[in-house]
């Protein structure tokens, strides 16, 4: 079984290195392509037309100078190019939730929808920050991942994909909650100012706001999130509405 892990925390962050861990035992065939640096709200963007760089920093490591998406394009069309495809893809973890609007910009959650694009089964992992590390956690995170690669035929269909947010402390319970809402971007803080120029920047951090149901309560409970996210955002509009727009057009 071969697995690819990517993340948006930048090679050397500590969570890339607890995923790689807790797979020890679900593969032998495991391999890392992620950003040389911090990527955060990436999101699903890519590099075309523009060099990368590839740094391979250990035995089946490699560092990207672009996205966390172009880890996976990068792993797919150089890197497994004459190689079998990965059976799974793993993000994370990620240092910090990704709840609510996080699903649209998390660089984390854009590594596991471009998997789906290549047809391969993926999983996007994030924890609160400073959370409660225990010597049992790494092995607590494999067996979940082990449980859901054998019960993947329930939820890796085309365009799907799973986002697992953990909680502070684990071994815990799952749930599924309601996907919230919790604004980031919420303010612009003026850096300087000088005639027509204005130099602004957006803060990192968010409301952390709360509804029943959602997953910052889940969370903030103790819980494990799972939800199954899918890439279609498609709402069929209504045939008597087409009409009405045809009519008067």
């Amino acid at each position: 079984m071969r697995i690819l892990i990517c993340n948006d925390d930048g090679i050397e962050a500590p969570g890339l290195a607890r995923l790689v861990n807790a797979v020890t035992d679900l593969s032998d065939d495991v391999w890392v392509v992620a950003p040389d640096g911090k990527r955060t709200t990436a999101g699903s963007s890519l590099t075309i037309a523009r060099p990368l760089t590839m740094l391979r920093v250990r035995p089946n490591w490699y560092s990207c100078s672009g996205t966390p998406a172009d880890c996976v394009v990068s792993a797919m069309t150089w890197l497994f190019e004459n190689e079998p495809k990965p059976d799974l893809v793993l993000a994370g973890v990620n240092d910090g939730r990704n709840v609510a609007e996080d699903l649209a910009y998390s660089g984390t959650l854009g590594i596991a929808r471009e998997a789906t694009f290549w047809g391969v089964p993926a999983i996007g992992f994030s924890r609160v920050k400073n959370p409660d590390f225990t010597d049992v956690d790494d092995q607590w995170l494999g067996a979940l991942i082990a449980s859901l690669w054998h019960a993947r035929g329930g939820w890796a269909t085309e365009g799907h994909w799973l986002s697992v947010n953990l909680p502070a402390a684990l071994p815990a319970e799952i749930l599924q909650p309601r996907i919230g809402r919790d604004k980031i971007g919420r303010k612009a803080e003026t850096v300087e100012s000088d005639g027509e120029r204005t130099v602004i920047m957006v803060p990192r951090g968010r409301a952390h706001a709360s509804e029943p149901g959602d997953e910052n309560e889940a969370i903030d409970a103790g819980y494990v999130g799972i939800n199954r996210l899918n890439w279609f955002g498609e709402t069929r509009l209504d045939e008597r509405l087409l009409g009405g727009i045809q009519r008067q057009s």
